[in-house]
Formats: structure tokens, sequence, C-alpha cells
């Protein structure tokens, strides 16, 4: 069963350049180095809503809990938290197309 991990956040005003720098170059690929794969990205530019989010999958409920467990997503997280704020996640079964 296929799951994705849905993650939102809002970016720190002036800190995008960074943030966009540390998402490609340490939070994707730390993220793939414990099985976590990206799916989609969705930026709001109007609205209400958080600004970001983020889809990430894995082929099974064990793969997530051993990554989220795992030393190096603290880490990620941590520096994550340098340029952004109301950072929130949850993990759902995959199904077609936008998940909330």
């Amino acid at each position: 069963m296929a799951l994705k991990w849905l993650m939102t956040w809002d970016m720190i005003p002036g800190r995008e350049q960074e943030y966009f720098e540390f998402l490609v170059r340490e939070f994707v690929p730390g993220l793939q180095r414990l099985g976590i794969e990206p799916a989609e990205a969705w930026y709001t530019t109007y609205g209400e809503g958080p600004q970001m989010q983020a889809v990430f999958m894995a082929e099974t409920r064990e793969i997530v809990d051993q990554a989220r467990e795992h030393a190096d997503w603290g880490k990620l997280r941590e520096r994550l938290f340098e340029y952004v704020t109301n950072y929130d996640s949850k993990v759902v079964r995959a199904s077609g197309g936008f998940q909330l």
C-alpha cells in the first residue's frame, strides 16, 4: 500500500533563496536516502492556507516510520525549521490527485 507523507509550511520572508537551496541540496536528497521519494510540490500564491505543500511517497508504513525515527530526519527537520514556520505533516494512504 503506497503512502503519501504530506508536509505543509510557510516560508520565512527574506530567506527564500537559502530555503530553496536547502531543499534541493539537502532536504530532498536526505529524504531519498531514508527511502522517501518526492512526488509533488504545491506553492500557494493567493488565498488562505499553507504557503507550501510537499508530498513524498513511500511503499510501506514501515519505511515512513523508520524514516521519521531516524536521526537524519531529526537533523533535516531542524534545518528546515531555520527557513519555515507553521510546519505540519501527516501520512495518508495514497490516492490519485491532490490530497490534504
